[in-house]
C-alpha cells in the first residue's frame, strides 16, 4: 500500500476556525471522491509548521498517480491550492512499529 501525506498551511487571511471548517467540510467531501483512495485521515495540528496533515492510502503507486490525475483529483488539488498558502505532498513508505 502507498501512503501520501499532504501538509497544508492555511491562507494568511483565513482564521484557524475557517481553515478547519473548510478542510473538514468542503475539502474532505472532495477528497472522498478521488478514485482509488482506500483510506483518508485529516490531522489538525496543535503546533508545528503545518495547520493540517492529510494522509491518503492507495493500493499502488499507479493507483495514486491515476487518482490524482483524475478530474476528482484535480478538483481536490485546485481546492487545496485555493485555500492554502502552502501545500506539500509527500509520498511515504510507512513502517508500523506498534499497531
Amino acid at each position: 500500500m502507498v501512503k501520501v501525506m499532504v501538509g497544508l498551511v492555511r491562507r494568511a487571511d483565513m482564521s484557524r476556525e475557517q481553515f478547519e471548517q473548510w478542510w473538514l467540510g468542503q475539502h474532505a467531501a472532495l477528497a472522498r471522491q478521488i478514485p482509488n483512495v482506500r483510506r483518508i485521515r485529516f490531522n489538525l495540528m496543535a503546533e508545528g509548521p503545518f495547520d493540517g496533515i492529510a494522509e491518503l492510502w492507495f493500493d499502488t503507486q499507479d493507483a495514486m498517480v491515476a487518482g490524482y490525475a483524475s478530474p476528482a483529483g484535480e478538483r481536490a488539488a485546485a481546492d487545496s491550492l485555493a485555500n492554502a498558502q502552502s501545500r506539500v505532498r509527500m509520498p511515504v513508505i510507512e513502517h508500523a512499529i506498534l499497531d
